[in-house]
């Protein structure tokens, strides 16, 4: 076995048939917005691979408990509500009281949702930043990639990428990998002040070789061709724990960040599921249009970070 197998094995899960083998059974769902096909269907594979045993069902339309009883999923508590708000709502109060332990949006506005999550006496939010984790199965990588933020926060702060790499380092050590390599990207290798993120990048670097982001290594700033090929960074004489072998990419900003992440799904063809850190519970929330084994696998990462309080 030569030295990069022997890291990829050590990297824990690399592949999503892995991640939903190895996912947490029994946990419970709260769901906002289960009125739609595809958000029963993905609620439907989770139970039936006994990633979930349970939870909440909150519709919006009359008639959509008896689609769910249809599915097999009549061991869910089923509530009808008038509108997205309330749906939310009810999804964020089964947390909250300890019946479920992932929330989940449905087929309900993000705008809702997020403004029952971050209610200030009744939400879910905690002091820190909340952050969209993605994770790719991308061919030829031989490891999951995790990119982050990719859908919250627009312009983050120095202490706001700081929260947005420990939330993400947090997803791959539940993944089982003990001490993850994050890149802080930029498009050089070298800090200019006019290029946005690059003396961020060199100050999260300085903060993780203090411990102050936990245990991981973090290199920046890099450029994303750097950071994942070994090739690159051979090439640029780039030669850093993390360069070449990154687990979780830092975007500099949500556009870039966004951008990344859908040219991995739409160019790379990559398997993707997503999952929010920073709140008193991990929160789905997936774009209306992704499949429902987007959905399905988003919930199985949730059921990582879930099951361990």
């Amino acid at each position: 076995m030569n030295s990069n197998e022997v890291r990829t094995a050590a990297a824990g899960i690399t592949d999503f048939s892995q991640l939903i083998e190895e996912a947490p059974r029994g946990m419970k769902v709260a769901v906002a917005g289960a009125s739609d096909e595809v958000v029963l269907l993905a609620v439907k594979r989770a139970f039936e691979a006994g990633i979930v045993d349970g939870g909440l069902l909150a519709f919006t339309k009359e008639g959509s408990g008896k689609a769910a009883v249809d599915m097999g999923l009549s061991g869910f508590d089923m509530i009808t509500v008038d509108d997205d708000r309330l749906a939310a709502d009810a999804a964020v109060e089964a947390v909250r009281s300890g019946r479920c332990g992932i929330l989940m949006k449905g087929f309900v506005q993000t705008k809702d949702f997020m403004k029952a999550v971050l209610d200030k006496i009744t939400g879910l939010k905690r002091s820190g930043v909340l952050s969209q984790v993605g994770i790719y199965q991308i061919e030829g990588m031989g490891r999951l990639i995790l990119m982050a933020d990719v859908g919250i926060c627009i312009t983050p702060d120095l202490t706001q990428k700081a929260q947005i790499v420990t939330g993400a380092a947090a997803v791959a050590r539940a993944f089982g990998n003990p001490c993850p390599k994050v890149a802080a990207l930029s498009s050089v290798e070298v800090v200019n002040p006019s290029i946005p993120g690059s003396e961020d990048a060199r100050e999260l670097k300085v903060m993780a070789e203090r411990g102050l982001l936990g245990k991981l290594v973090l290199d920046g700033p890099l450029a994303l061709d750097n950071a994942v090929s070994q090739e690159a960074a051979a090439h640029k004489g780039i030669s850093s724990e993390v360069a070449g072998y990154a687990d979780v990419l830092l975007a500099p900003d949500l556009n870039s960040g966004n951008m990344m992440a859908k040219a991995a799904v739409y160019f790379a063809r990559a398997k993707a599921a997503g999952v929010v850190t920073g709140a008193q519970c991990p929160i789905v929330l997936t774009s209306r249009a992704d499949s429902d084994e987007t959905k399905f696998s988003s919930i199985a990462v949730a059921a990582f970070l879930g099951s361990r309080g």
